[in-house]
């Protein structure tokens, strides 16, 4: 079972929110929050598979607790569940480790999919979001020359990213590749460096960007 601890505080929203993963199988809603403390809370004491916080929530809000989540031991995936689309609030979520950011407007069926991925180790931006943060990442970087900057990187870490700007989790890449999780995991921290970026969704956008990923 992958086990969800929902933070949103609209209680109507979130009940039918619970309601609609529970028709899941594999899916259990073990937490509900209303505010960032309760969510950072109900994250510490159950330790679920994934969270989906909301960004605009009392004491802290969505991002705060995000925050304190990733401090956290071995913290689960978390994405941002929002009707925000505003980019300084995309690119905080990214940068702070969201592995996903979702807008409201989702569909159950695809939700249920995105959280089955975000529990798998794969992220999810929409399309269009992707497009934006593609945007303020090159708004970011204006001040640099203007190279490419999947240059530096080697043959296999081609490879590797790759599969990742395709979704694949660290496991998935292993064994597309035939490389044990661990080794998968060494080449990503080598690739987020020479790319300059946080973490494997800016990775993955600059990797649709350069590469012939289909």
């Amino acid at each position: 079972m992958i086990r969800i601890v929902l933070a949103d505080d609209h209680p109507i929203y979130r009940d039918g929110l619970a309601r609609s993963l529970a028709d899941a199988e594999d899916i259990e809603v073990v937490g509900q929050a209303g505010d960032g403390q309760e969510a950072v809370d109900k994250v510490q004491a159950l330790r679920p598979d994934v969270v989906l916080l909301d960004v605009s929530m009392p004491k802290g809000g969505g991002l705060g607790a995000l925050a304190r989540i990733m401090q956290m031991e071995a913290p689960p995936p978390v994405a941002m569940l929002t009707a925000s689309e505003a980019d300084d609030d995309l690119m905080q979520a990214i940068s702070l480790g969201a592995m996903g950011y979702l807008l409201k407007g989702v569909g159950a069926g695809e939700l249920i999919d995105i959280v089955r991925d975000l529990a798998a180790g794969r992220s999810y931006v929409s399309a269009g979001l992707a497009q934006r943060l593609l945007v303020a990442m090159r708004r970011r970087d204006s001040v640099k020359p203007p190279v490419n900057p999947l240059d530096d990187l080697s043959r296999r870490e081609e490879d590797i990213l790759k599969l990742v700007a395709l979704g694949k989790s660290n496991r998935e890449v292993g064994e597309a590749l035939e490389l044990q999780e661990k080794t998968v995991k060494h080449y990503m921290t080598s690739i987020l460096q020479k790319l300059q970026v946080r973490n494997r969704v800016e990775a993955a956008v600059l990797a649709r960007q350069h590469l012939k990923v289909r």
